[in-house]
C-alpha cells in the first residue's frame, strides 16, 4: 500500500538527495518536504510545507506520515552558539519525533553522526548522543538512526573544513580497514539511499547504522 513520507532538512546535503529518491519511488503516494518560511523551494512531485521550527507543534496536522525522515543538522560555526546548535540538532528533531509518535507514524529515521555519545567530552558528539537516547524513548514502532562519518558531496554553502576533510578522505579511505571502516567518509547520496532502503524493511524497535553499514546498504 502506498505510503506518505515527511522529510525535514530537505535542503541539506542528505535531505536533497533523499527527496529525489522518494519522489521517484513507487512506495510513496505523497512526499512532504518541510522548508523554512520564505525559502521559496520547489521540488518536482513533492508537496512543500513552510514551517516555523520554533512552533512545530502548530503544524502537526501537516506532518501526518507513515515514514518521517529527519535530516536536520548544522555546525557550531554556522549556528553561532551552543544554544542555537542545540536547537537545530536536538530541540527541533525531538519535537518532530514527538509529533510523529502522536500522529501514529510507523517509522522515524534520523541522521546523527559517527561518534554520537551522550557521555562524550565533545559537545557536538554529546548532543548527537542525547537526541538518539531521547528519541529511542518515544512510542514509535521503528526508529532508525544513521551515523555517517564525514559527509561528502556538493552543498549549497561552502564549508572549508569539510572541503579539506574531503581531500584527506580520498587518500585515507582506501587504507581504513577493519574496525576503521566505520570512520570512512561517505557521500550524502549514499546515506540518502540507505535511509530509503532501510525504511522499506519490515522491522520494529530501534536500529543504529554506522557509516560502514550505511555504505554497504546503499550499494546496488
Amino acid at each position: 500500500m502506498p505510503k506518505t513520507a515527511v522529510v525535514a532538512g530537505s535542503t541539506g546535503l542528505v535531505g536533497n538527495h533523499l527527496i529525489q529518491i522518494l519522489a521517484q519511488s513507487h512506495e510513496y503516494e505523497a512526499v512532504i518536504a518541510l522548508v523554512r518560511k520564505g525559502s521559496n523551494v520547489i521540488y518536482d512531485g513533492v508537496f512543500t510545507v513552510e514551517v516555523d521550527y520554533h512552533r512545530l507543534a502548530d503544524f502537526a496536522e501537516n506532518l501526518q506520515a507513515d515514514d518521517v525522515y529527519c535530516c536536520l543538522g548544522t555546525t557550531m560555526k554556522k549556528a553561532g552558539s551552543k544554544a542555537s546548535f542545540y536547537q537545530v540538532d536536538y530541540t527541533f528533531p525531538f519535537e518532530l519525533a514527538m509529533i510523529a509518535g502522536k500522529n501514529g507514524s510507523a517509522r522515524f529515521n534520523i541522521v546523527t553522526a559517527s561518534g554520537a555519545n551522550s557521555a562524550s567530552l565533545f559537545y557536538y558528539n554529546r548532543v548527537k548522543g542525547d537526541i538518539e537516547k531521547a528519541i529511542m524513548k518515544l512510542n514509535i514502532p521503528n526508529i532508525n538512526i544513521f551515523r555517517p562519518s564525514l559527509l561528502l558531496g556538493n552543498r549549497s554553502e561552502k564549508r572549508m573544513g569539510e572541503q579539506v576533510g574531503a581531500a584527506i578522505a580520498k587518500l585515507m579511505n582506501p587504507v581504513m580497514l577493519g574496525r576503521l571502516r566505520r570512520y570512512r567518509a561517505i557521500k550524502g547520496a549514499n546515506v540518502a539511499k540507505a535511509m530509503y532502503r532501510v525504511s522499506q524493511l519490515d522491522k520494529t524497535g530501534a536500529q543504529i547504522y554506522e557509516s560502514d553499514k550505511i555504505y554497504e546498504i546503499s550499494q546496488d
